[in-house]
């Protein structure tokens, strides 16, 4: 397979681990990059929706992307910069996640998909201010998200923003920001068109089951970029069944299912409203022994 480059592939999500008073575990933070960089993803991303980067401080955000980098076995790692209201903070805290040693930096598309002109001129004067590669974000806490493909492409032929973590679920979105993408990278956030976008000429992966399950989408795109696309596609079966068995609760029935398979501290409660009984830790119990026996998971 061709076309692919340094920013296509998986991205790896990290999830925020906290302690019982909601305080960050920083300790299960670090154990856990590992966990994740073992997998050998292209990327990781850290502050992102899964790492529940809108309940973090500032401070916190920085901190988990620098521990990120520390922990990652030289895999880069790539953060969201832009959270801040203000535009002058945004760029003071992208100052920071460099000084962290980031590899890359993360914007979200801030609620202004409404307006693509205004939008564009946002991006493009961030962007002046950093020398780091940046992947756009349709990040759904922050509506509308959606951007429109004329915009991306327009960002893209800039040089300055290498990919997109697409969230619109819908392949005929999908398509049409391949069709502008470029040298960049349309990176897919949804699972069910995952197979078919990469089909279609999608260059990686941004989604939420990577966060627990990274070793499947690695080895679902090594098949496909090595041209075994059969077997890529019996490997997005199994991606399937680990989506559909975290899918209620997430983020927490993610952080359980890392704690069954190997990473001991981490604690399956989140700082928002999540909330795991009985029937529902069983079941990820049930698929993660299922998963285990079937060869799916080698943990």
């Amino acid at each position: 397979m061709s076309n692919f480059n340094e920013f296509s592939g998986v991205y790896s999500l990290l999830l925020t681990p906290f302690n019982w008073d909601r305080t960050l575990d920083y300790k299960t933070y670090e154990e856990y990059v590992a966990w994740q960089a073992a997998f050998k993803p292209q990327h990781l991303f850290a502050v992102c929706g899964s790492s529940e980067m809108m309940e973090l401080t500032p401070e916190e955000r920085v901190k988990c992307a620098g521990l990120a980098v520390k922990n990652s076995d030289g895999v880069p790692v790539f953060a969201t910069g832009n959270l801040a209201v203000d535009f002058n903070d945004q760029i003071e805290e992208m100052k920071k996640l460099e000084q962290q040693g980031v590899s890359g930096l993360v914007f979200v598309t801030k609620g202004m998909c409404d307006k693509p002109d205004y939008m564009y001129e946002y991006m493009t004067e961030l962007a002046s201010h950093t020398e780091l590669p940046i992947v756009l974000y349709e990040f759904p806490g922050l509506r509308p998200h959606l951007m429109d493909p004329v915009t991306y492409g327009k960002l893209a032929k800039t040089g300055k923003f290498m990919g997109i973590k697409d969230t619109t679920c819908k392949l005929t979105d999908i398509e049409a920001k391949i069709a502008v993408q470029g040298d960049s990278n349309v990176l897919q956030a949804n699972i069910p068109f995952l197979f078919d976008s990469y089909v279609k000429g999608a260059r990686g992966v941004v989604a939420t089951p990577t966060s627990c399950g990274a070793d499947l989408f690695v080895k679902m795109w090594d098949e496909f970029t090595k041209g075994d696309i059969e077997a890529a596609r019996k490997t997005h079966q199994h991606i399937i069944a680990l989506d559909n068995a975290i899918d209620s609760g997430f983020c927490a029935s993610a952080k359980y299912l890392v704690s069954l398979r190997g990473v001991k501290g981490m604690k399956w409660f989140t700082r928002g409203a999540h909330d795991l009984g009985p029937a529902r830790l069983r079941s990820i119990e049930v698929f993660y022994d299922w998963a285990k026996e079937e060869g799916i998971f080698n943990d």
